[in-house]
C-alpha cells in the first residue's frame, strides 16, 4: 500500500473568506434560476453551478477556521479539510462529498440528470453556503 499524498494547501484567512463567500452565493443565486421542470441542459448547468458553490462554500469555511483551504487536483481532499471545521464540520463535509458526486456528469457527462438531482444539488449547495456564513459570524 502506498502512502497516501499529503493534500495540497494554500494559506488564507478572513478577507479570502470573505471573498470565497460571495462567490458561494453568487454561484448559488445562478443554480436556484433552474427549476425540475427547466430544459435539461439548464438543469447540468444549474448542478454545475451549485456544485460551484459548495467548493466555493467549504473554501470559506476552512479560510476562516482553519486559515487554509485545499488546493489540489481533487476536490474530495477538501471534504478531509472540511470535517475539521468545528463543531458542524463532519455534516458539511458529507454534505460537501454528497454534491461533489455529483460534479462529473454535470461538467462532462452525457445523460440528464434530472430535476431530482437539482433539488437535492440545491439544498447540498445551500447547506454548504449556511454553512460557511455561520462560520464567518464567529
Amino acid at each position: 500500500m502506498t502512502p497516501r499524498q499529503p493534500i495540497r494547501t494554500q494559506r488564507c484567512g478572513r478577507e479570502e473568506a470573505r471573498s470565497r463567500l460571495r462567490d458561494a452565493r453568487a454561484h448559488l443565486q445562478v443554480a436556484e434560476r433552474a427549476t425540475p421542470t427547466s430544459p435539461p441542459e439548464e438543469i447540468k448547468a444549474a448542478i454545475s453551478s451549485a456544485v460551484l458553490a459548495g467548493i466555493a462554500a467549504a473554501d470559506a469555511a476552512c479560510c476562516q477556521a482553519l486559515g487554509e483551504r485545499a488546493r489540489g487536483q481533487d476536490h474530495l481532499e477538501a471534504a478531509s479539510l472540511v470535517e475539521q471545521v468545528a463543531p458542524e464540520g463532519p455534516t458539511a463535509a458529507k454534505a460537501f462529498e454528497r454534491l461533489l458526486s455529483l460534479k462529473d456528469e454535470a461538467q462532462y457527462g452525457f445523460t440528464d440528470l434530472g430535476g431530482q438531482r437539482l433539488l437535492a444539488s440545491l439544498r447540498q449547495a445551500r447547506a454548504l453556503t449556511a454553512f460557511a456564513e455561520s462560520v464567518l459570524e464567529r
